[in-house]
């Protein structure tokens, strides 16, 4: 497909898409994990120039998928083991429709993921590009013959330009419980960061706005993602990971979207499915035509 490319990052397999304006989307089949998406002009997620690309460890940015279990909230390995392992690409194809390039990568259990988890799934994650926006779509289904429940989350790492200036509106009023003080309230105005931020709050039921000065994105996300999780590891913490720099924190800040408080169940034969999509705002703040 003339939209799409195949090529090499830092070693691993890629998949390029291209959308009709120019905007474009790296993923990797490592994790399935989109790496970056370049759109009005500027590159929109994170990645860590500390990332590591050896095709076991998670990569440290864009948009990791956390799968069967969110953070260290189970037994299994920190956000689950789909983020470290290598799925499987159909061949991209074009939505006339929507006027996107559409990219569905899958991944399906083995013996390796039943020794750390022993249920039958498969999961099916499509990235979406059209001008000026993206959208990951994930589908998790049961083939077995025993019910199962999971956690899940697609870790959204966004480019910021400075930290301190960034506002994040659409939450006034959401449930809130921040995890560096383990406090349980409502948020009250736009999200600020200053200093190491962790928090869940009940997704929003309108799309949320991220200002960084003069760039903006729109994020929404499923009603089927019933949490919204925003993390930045402020100074201290960033110090102590090893695969982001000293300052990464300041052009970084995570919008996940996340199905954690309450695990979906999944019947034999069941199916589920969720996304989060980021558009691309103009000046005045509202999304910026395609």
């Amino acid at each position: 497909m003339e939209n799409a490319e195949v090529e090499t990052f830092h070693g691993q397999p890629c998949i390029r898409l291209r959308a009709g304006n120019g905007d474009t989307a790296l993923v990797a089949l490592h994790g399935a994990q989109v790496l970056s998406w370049v759109a009005g002009g500027r590159e929109r997620l994170y990645l860590s120039p500390r990332a590591v690309f050896d095709g076991q460890a998670a990569i440290r940015g864009g948009i990791p998928l956390c799968f069967p279990q969110f953070n260290q909230r189970g037994p299994l390995p920190k956000h689950g083991f789909v983020r470290n392992r290598a799925w499987t690409a159909q061949a991209p194809a074009w939505n006339a429709e929507e006027g996107a390039a559409v990219l569905c990568l899958w991944l399906r259990s083995s013996a390796y993921t039943q020794a750390l988890w022993p249920q039958d799934f498969e999961v099916q994650l499509t990235v979406s590009l059209g001008a000026g926006w993206m959208r990951v779509h994930v589908e998790v289904c049961n083939p077995g013959q025993v019910p199962w429940e999971f956690t899940t989350a697609l870790h959204t790492y966004l480019a910021v330009g400075a930290l301190e200036s960034v506002r994040l509106e659409g939450l006034e009023g959401c449930a809130r419980w921040d995890a560096v003080c383990d406090q349980h309230g409502r948020q009250s105005g736009a999200v600020a960061i200053a200093g190491e931020y962790d928090s869940v709050f009940s997704a929003p039921a309108q799309p949320m706005r991220l200002h960084d000065g003069p760039w903006g994105l729109q994020i929404s996300q499923s009603r089927s993602l019933g949490s919204t999780v925003v993390w930045n590891p402020g100074a201290g913490l960033c110090a102590r990971l090893a695969d982001l720099p000293a300052e990464g924190y300041r052009s970084m800040l995570c919008v996940e979207a996340a199905q954690i408080d309450a695990p979906v169940p999944l019947a034999p034969g069941g199916r589920w499915q969720g996304w989060q999509m980021l558009q691309v705002m103009d000046t005045r703040g509202a999304p910026a035509p395609g």
